[in-house]
């Protein structure tokens, strides 16, 4: 269909008030956060959607997909327009970008059994607010969590800054209702565990908006004791000594809230008033007293351990300080296109991997010698390090951040810089058995590498694809490999 015929079909299924085609919105909506640089100059090289439709019920899903799929229209979920992979980039001329703006409601808090439900454009943050108000927490808390909404979450298997206690989004959903392209509605219920099958919320989490619609959400919600935290911070001679230390606390069997290990480069940016160029260790532990008092004992005896990598504490008050201004808002989003607009810079990328404890520290210098010796623009890098962030008991993340001064175009930017240094990230992760995308998703800027990051175990993935969404409607590009587009959009080849 054209695009007129499309709208045409739209006004029949929605009001007109639910339709957006303002030209500045079309082209905001045509990418996201992983072409910041380009959208701030007005650079974008991607098609733009032909309209961005407002649904408010699972109803009128329904009847938009049915109407996509039966026409093979391209459609583009929508949340909180976080995503930083690539995931709302449009490839394909005619798309419609499905946003949950309608989906706002609250639907029940309920702190007996300990669970919140909430349609898929409720905010984290809102969620967050209302469970304070009754001594309770989502336990989930991105950096993005002031603008991200649950639709986004869920879809992009999402995890926060406190995930080593309280896990990531998909050890918080407890059930959940969506619509597939045929129109299909399916609500999963809500129980505490079931042996029916396979566990059916993880063709529905992660699952990036290429299988289907997120309408609504229940999750996990857990009592918060913030009089009870206790922050720890540590100089170390190196990264390896504060994976280290993070690694025995977890295998000791204790859960910090969040626990974090941090290059040279990378705490310079984070704590440059007390880093003294040295790597940081730090902890936060919160809970019920008790809890809070044996997770720092726990902390400390890691740290005595290995004593030897230690130069000296930090006073806990610093700590404290820095989370509490971790998190950005969309007045930090628009200050820093405000930036971009205005001068060659760049706020710089990021990469994150996952891997067992003894790969973690080998990709992380493979990667580093890698940057530094086989980029060919190496001398315009401005920053260059990472952090451990998340971990487990048989592992833990590298989250590569780096950055650089732009000398290109800005449509160039990621060809020339990001994309590279990403590949070299990509590469060593996979050369060692780790995974390639820790909480960020594929998207579509990862894609090429999805059979090689899957292997045999790609067979299951793409028979979803094939089961649930045949005509490929769904967020085309998005995880599922698309080589002439990865070939046109991301290198830039005819």
């Amino acid at each position: 269909m054209d695009k007129n015929s499309v709208l045409d079909q739209l006004n029949t299924l929605v009001t007109a008030d639910q339709i957006n085609t303002n030209t500045d919105d079309l082209y905001e909506a045509s990418a996201d956060r992983y072409k910041k640089y380009a959208y701030a100059r007005k650079a974008l090289d991607v098609p733009a959607p032909v309209a961005i439709v407002y649904p408010k019920n699972a109803e009128e899903v329904s009847a938009i997909l049915k109407f996509c799929n039966e026409n093979e229209i391209n459609v583009i979920p929508r949340a909180g327009m976080t995503a930083t992979e690539g995931g709302l980039e449009n490839w394909k001329p005619v798309t419609i970008v499905l946003d949950t703006k309608f989906f706002d409601k609250i639907v029940k808090i309920d702190t007996y059994n300990s669970q919140a439900t909430v349609q898929a454009g409720v905010p984290l943050q809102v969620l967050e607010d209302e469970l304070r108000k009754v001594g309770y927490t989502t336990g989930h808390s991105p950096q993005s969590k002031p603008v991200a909404k649950y639709g986004g979450l869920v879809a992009t298997r999402s995890i926060g800054q406190f995930s080593t206690l309280y896990g990531g989004i998909e050890d918080m959903v407890v059930g959940l209702e969506c619509v597939f392209p045929n129109g299909h509605v399916s609500r999963i219920k809500n129980v505490s565990r079931r042996a029916g099958g396979p566990d059916i919320r993880h063709i529905v989490i992660g699952n990036e908006g290429t299988l289907c619609y997120i309408t609504e959400v229940t999750i996990k919600i857990f009592k918060y004791y913030p009089e009870n935290n206790k922050f720890y911070g540590y100089l170390t001679k190196d990264i390896e000594t504060g994976i280290k230390i993070l690694r025995e606390v977890m295998v000791n069997g204790f859960r910090p809230s969040v626990a974090r290990a941090y290059s040279e480069e990378d705490a310079a940016q984070h704590f440059y008033h007390f880093h003294e160029g040295k790597c940081i260790v730090l902890f936060m532990a919160e809970g019920p007293k008790g809890i809070v008092e044996a997770t720092g004992t726990a902390i400390e005896e890691a740290v005595e351990q290995f004593k030897d990598g230690i130069i000296k504490q930090v006073d806990s008050k610093l700590i404290e300080d820095w989370f509490n201004h971790l998190n950005w808002s969309q007045k930090h989003i628009d200050d820093e296109y405000a930036e971009m607009r205005a001068k060659d810079s760049h706020a710089g990328y990021t990469t994150e991997i996952s891997a067992d404890w003894e790969t973690i520290p080998t990709i992380y210098n493979a990667v580093i010698n890698r940057v530094r010796t086989e980029f060919d623009r190496a001398d315009e890098i401005t920053m260059l390090g990472g952090h451990s962030s998340h971990s487990y008991l048989n592992g833990t993340n590298m989250y590569f951040v780096y950055n650089y001064t732009i000398n290109c175009a800005p449509e160039d930017e990621l060809l020339v810089y990001h994309h590279p240094i990403q590949k070299i990230i990509v590469e060593e992760t996979l050369k060692y058995g780790g995974s390639m995308c820790h909480h960020h998703g594929i998207g579509k800027y990862r894609s090429e590498w999805t059979l090689e990051e899957h292997g045999t175990a790609y067979f299951m993935l793409e028979k979803l694809k094939e089961a649930f969404d045949p005509k490929g409607i769904m967020n085309h590009g998005t995880i599922f490999p698309q080589p002439e587009e990865v070939k046109k959009y991301i290198y830039q080849q005819d």
